[in-house]
C-alpha cells in the first residue's frame, strides 16, 4: 500500500516527506522514485547514512522521535499507513494543528467519552488515499504546484 501510495503521489508532483527509515517509509519512497518523484527523509538519529536508499533529501535531526512533529509539521495533509507509535504521534500532531489526515489501514482513535474521533479520512484503497490527501490539501492552498 505504501509504495502505490508514494507512486501515486510523486505522480501528481507532491514531494513525499516522511521518516526516512525503514518499513513503510522506505516503501513510501521506493514509491515516489518509481514515479519519478522527490522524497525527504526527516531521520530520529544524527546519521545521514541510516536513511533508506530512495530518500534523495536527508535531514539527520538527532531528536529522536520528536522529529514527528517535524514530519508533520511539512505536510499540507499526512496519508497515515499501518499502526506503530511514531504513526499514531504523527497522527495526533496533525489533528492538533489541523492538518488533514488520511489513514489507511491505520489507527482508529476513541475519546476519552467512548466517542469515535473523526478526525482521520478512513479510506481502504492507497490511489483514495492519494486522491483525498491532495483534495483537502487543495482546501487548505497546499496542493502540489507541479512535478516533483
Amino acid at each position: 500500500m505504501a509504495e502505490e501510495v508514494g507512486a501515486a503521489l510523486a505522480g501528481a508532483g507532491a514531494v513525499v516527506v516522511c521518516g526516512g527509515l525503514g518499513g513503510i517509509m522506505a516503501a513510501a519512497c521506493r514509491g515516489a522514485k518509481s514515479a519519478g518523484g522527490l522524497t525527504v527523509g526527516i531521520l530520529p538519529g544524527t546519521d545521514p547514512s541510516a536513511a533508506n536508499e530512495w530518500v534523495d533529501v536527508v535531514l539527520a535531526t538527532g531528536l529522536g522521535e520528536a522529529r514527528n512533529a517535524l514530519v508533520v509539521g511539512a505536510a499540507a495533509a499526512v496519508i497515515a499507513i499501518g499502526g506503530e507509535y511514531g504513526t499514531l504521534s504523527e497522527i495526533a500532531l496533525a489533528l492538533r494543528a489541523g492538518t488533514p489526515v488520511v489513514g489507511l489501514g491505520t489507527w482508529d482513535l476513541t475519546r476519552p467519552d467512548r466517542q469515535l474521533d473523526r478526525g482521520i479520512q478512513v479510506v481502504a484503497q492507497p490511489r483514495q488515499a492519494v486522491t483525498t490527501a491532495l483534495s483537502l490539501a487543495s482546501a487548505r492552498g497546499g496542493a502540489p504546484k507541479g512535478p516533483a
